[in-house]
C-alpha cells in the first residue's frame, strides 16, 4: 500500500475555483480511474492551500493511474475550460507515504 499526500496552493484569488474544479471534475475522474481519495483538507489560516490524500495498492499502480489521469480527455477539457483566465494552480508538493508496521489502519 502506498499513499500520496498532495498540497495545492492556488494562484491568488483562485482557491475557490480550484476547489470547485477538484470537486466537480477531478473527484469523478479519479473515481472512474480507480484513484481512491482518502480525505481532503484545507488549512486554517491558509485559504489558498488545499490538501488531499490518495491510496494505491502499489507504486506501479499509482504511476499507471496518474498517467491515465494526465492523458484523460475529460480531465484535459475540464482543465482547459477552468483556466480561460489563467492557471488555477500556483504550486504543488507531493509526498509519497508508506505505512509503518505499527500503523493502526493498514
Amino acid at each position: 500500500m502506498i499513499y500520496e499526500l498532495k498540497k495545492y496552493t492556488a494562484q491568488p484569488g483562485k482557491a475557490e475555483a480550484l476547489k470547485q474544479r477538484f470537486e466537480a471534475h477531478t473527484m469523478p475522474i479519479f473515481k472512474r480511474l480507480g484513484i481512491e481519495v482518502v480525505h481532503c483538507w484545507t488549512e486554517p489560516g491558509a485559504p489558498d492551500d488545499f490538501y488531499y490524500l490518495t491510496r494505491y495498492p502499489s507504486a506501479e499502480a499509482r504511476d499507471a493511474a496518474l498517467r491515465a489521469f494526465g492523458a484523460d480527455p475529460e480531465w484535459k477539457a475540464a482543465k482547459a475550460a477552468s483556466e480561460t483566465d489563467g492557471p488555477l494552480l500556483g504550486s504543488q508538493t507531493t509526498v509519497a507515504l508508506v505505512p509503518t508496521a505499527f500503523s493502526p489502519n493498514d
